[in-house]
């Protein structure tokens, strides 16, 4: 089965620890194929975004139980790869992702009476 590069890399993972990876050392999470090992990722992350990467991690979640009220079901396995892009290199991120940890806005509307 060939995978191209977008069938590699499924989505990126955008959390807050993941964004703060993402600030301080340059690492991007990303979930991927289930086949798919760190010299596939290597080569998609660099073919989509034109990036030098120095280095990848993945992992692998298996599947586990969870419960919703009674009901009992299984949490599907994941594949992740933490890429590490080389020194200079950056991708740019889409509009929502550069917001997250920014500071808060001032609430709008009538200000409180205070006492």
């Amino acid at each position: 089965m060939e995978l191209t590069p977008y069938d590699i890399i499924k989505r990126m993972v955008v959390t807050g620890k993941s964004w703060a990876a993402y600030q301080k050392l340059g690492k991007l999470v990303f979930e991927i194929h289930d086949i798919a090992n760190r010299s596939m990722v290597r080569k998609a992350v660099e073919k989509i975004w034109s990036v030098k990467v120095h280095k990848v991690n993945t992992l692998h979640t298996p599947p586990r139980p969870g419960s919703f009220s009674r009901r009992k079901f299984i949490r599907p396995d994941k594949k992740r790869a933490i890429v590490t892009l080389k020194k200079g290199y950056k991708i740019d991120l889409p509009g929502g992702v550069e917001t997250m940890g920014a500071t808060p806005v001032e609430p709008q509307g009538k200000p409180r009476a205070e006492g």
